[in-house]
């Protein structure tokens, strides 16, 4: 059928937008900093403004997904999404870039759930890692097209010119979703609405689900953070190289985890083992991330090679979503996705601005063009944050139950 893979399309096209215009501070923080009068901290918490919506939206989206019309809903998440992003083109005032960039976060908070939950519905479950995998391949590709491809943008028509187009994008995105996509027949809301209540507390008692879910925002959280916001600027302060160079080589994660998340989870499919491919998957990230903020003497193509290995390797936690699903009933795909979601929102929520917080705290007071500039050393102490969580991430994942590739459904 021709017609479910149509619904993937476009539930994808939203993921690939969502992130670009999650990670497009990355390519424009001295314009950002400079615009807005901003520390590094402060920048932080202005990309984070998009994460705090996100977060406070995720178990309220999973739970209207479940309830309502996600044809009316994704495409409405969609247009906010297009209209805050040209508000936040135009805006002189921090306070409101602060509020667009928010209600961005609250249209973005619809992507990966509305996705998810389509796979759960068009296509049978034991296809569901594989089919989620590829909804994170456009994801990706959509912080491809945030870093090099915007920052060609951004220099040939300033950064408020390039928001401009990637908000045409979104306005155009959600009135082909509305026209297209239909909801699928012979899905019970009235069950979904009465059980409501008992449904979610069997998630918050359920020690997978928590699990799983600190996992999944540990392990995801460097990706965000390295790739979304300090990646660009730690490259061009420690190796000493263009925007551009670190703009594209920060595009080489997002390869790389568009690579992985479709290949590991048929991988996984095909063992019918979910953990250790998400353990080689963590191992291989730490290893490669570590190697990049640590060493002093790397090449470009050398720093691009490691950061697709990382890429590579932190997509296998996209795995643990088809865990999550597999641990639950179908009837619950949206809202124990958005439980799982949230944690990943909390973890990019407070790290953006820790790291921001940890540059201010060892900044020696140089500033450029109105810019504070740091120092190698400081980008290397800020940063440890992210290794510290992938390791952690790692421990957690040794307390998982393996599901071995079953769904409750077919049980």
């Amino acid at each position: 059928m021709i017609y479910p893979w149509i619904i993937w399309l476009l539930g994808a096209s939203f993921f690939f937008y969502k992130y670009l215009v999650q990670v497009s501070p990355s390519v424009m923080t001295s314009d950002l900093m400079l615009a807005f009068n901003l520390n590094g901290a402060g920048l932080g918490n202005l990309s984070a403004f998009y994460f705090y919506a996100y977060l406070i939206m995720q178990i309220p989206v999973g739970i209207l997904l479940d309830k309502f019309s996600p044809r009316y809903l994704t495409a409405f998440a969609i247009l906010i999404c297009g209209l805050s992003t040209y508000v936040f083109s135009e805006t002189d005032s921090l306070i409101m870039a602060c509020i667009s960039r928010a209600f961005i976060g609250f249209g973005a908070a619809f992507a990966a759930v509305s996705c998810f939950k389509a796979a759960s519905l068009w296509f049978p479950p034991k296809r569901f890692a594989l089919i989620s995998g590829m909804c994170m391949t456009a994801a990706m590709l959509g912080a491809v097209g945030g870093q090099a491809p915007l920052a060609f943008l951004v220099d040939a028509y300033s950064w408020r010119g390039a928001l401009k187009i990637v908000a045409g994008i979104g306005v155009l995105l959600s009135f082909l979703y509305i026209l297209i996509v239909r909801d699928k027949k012979g899905e019970s809301t009235t069950t979904a609405d009465a059980a409501a209540p008992l449904n979610f507390s069997r998630i918050l008692t359920n020690k997978q689900a928590w699990l799983l879910s600190i996992y999944s925002g540990l392990a995801f959280a460097p990706v965000s953070v390295f790739g979304g916001l300090w990646g660009v600027p730690f490259l061009e302060n420690s190796y000493h190289i263009s925007a551009q160079q670190a703009a594209l080589a920060v595009s080489w994660i997002f390869i790389g985890f568009a690579v992985g998340a479709p290949l590991l989870g048929w991988l996984s499919d095909f063992i019918e083992k979910r953990k250790p491919i998400m353990m080689f998957g963590t191992l291989l990230a730490t290893l490669s991330l570590v190697t990049v903020i640590y060493s002093v003497t790397l090449d470009v193509k050398t720093i691009s090679i490691l950061l697709f290995l990382f890429g590579f390797g932190a997509s296998g936690f996209f795995i643990s979503f088809a865990m999550i699903r597999e641990t639950f009933p179908l009837i619950l795909t949206a809202t124990v996705l958005g439980f799982m979601n949230t944690f990943d929102s909390i973890c990019e929520a407070i790290s953006e601005p820790f790291v921001g917080m940890f540059l201010d705290w060892g900044w020696s007071g140089t500033v450029s063009n109105g810019i504070h500039q740091f120092s190698t050393s400081n980008y290397k102490w800020a940063l440890t944050l992210l290794p510290i969580y992938l390791m952690v991430a790692f421990i957690v994942l040794l307390f998982i139950k393996e599901t071995n590739c079953k769904s409750i459904d077919s049980n």
